[in-house]
């Protein structure tokens, strides 16, 4: 362990709000992620069915857009805290590769419909496209929150004394990443 590390004491990186926010929306997550599996279990061969319509590969490619975007805002919370340049450059890096899930998300949405599918097709798609939406708009409000941190380290509102604001940001987009890892095994792999 590093003197610095030594010196920093253990704490729930954040707002306790930020928090009981994440946690409330993980509940909701979850709600749905157990109505899926009932209605899976129910209904296997229309859940099947339906996965062989979607697109495993950009499934795959948004994954890695938004693994790698967590990287990089992980990285920037260290580098704010020890006060080291270039947390801003991170934080828009992390923005342009969570671009990567808008786009291809985007792009599949267009693809699917264009090909009939939506919410009304069937069980499948209600909760594909349903799910997967909802997490979309957390995606963009994670973006949002990205960029606001990015121009705040910019004017010198965060330098590494208070990381409140700077953590509660990372936790939410942390959040929206631990969603994605589950929804893409369970859309595009297991249903």
């Amino acid at each position: 362990m590093t003197e610095l590390q030594a010196r920093r004491p253990a704490h729930l990186p954040g707002d306790i709000a930020v928090w009981i926010f994440i946690f409330a929306e993980l509940a909701v997550f979850a709600i749905m992620f157990i109505g899926f599996g009932i209605a899976r279990s129910l209904d296997p061969d229309t859940f099947h069915a339906g996965r062989q319509a979607l697109h495993p590969w950009t499934g795959l490619i948004n994954t890695f857009g938004l693994i790698t975007a967590s990287y990089l805002v992980a990285l920037s919370v260290h580098r704010l805290r020890d006060r080291k340049p270039g947390t801003a450059a991170l934080l828009w890096a992390g923005v342009a590769a969570s671009s990567i899930y808008t786009f291809g998300k985007l792009w599949e949405y267009a693809d699917l419909y264009s090909n009939g599918y939506n919410l009304g097709t069937d069980t499948f798609f209600m909760f594909y496209f349903f799910l997967t939406f909802f997490h979309f708009m957390h995606v963009v409000l994670g973006q949002i929150i990205l960029v606001v941190l990015a121009v705040k380290v910019k004017k010198g509102d965060y330098n590494g004394d208070d990381m409140n604001g700077m953590e509660s940001g990372a936790s939410y987009w942390h959040m929206v990443d631990l969603v994605w890892l589950v929804l893409f095994p369970m859309l595009y792999v297991l249903a």
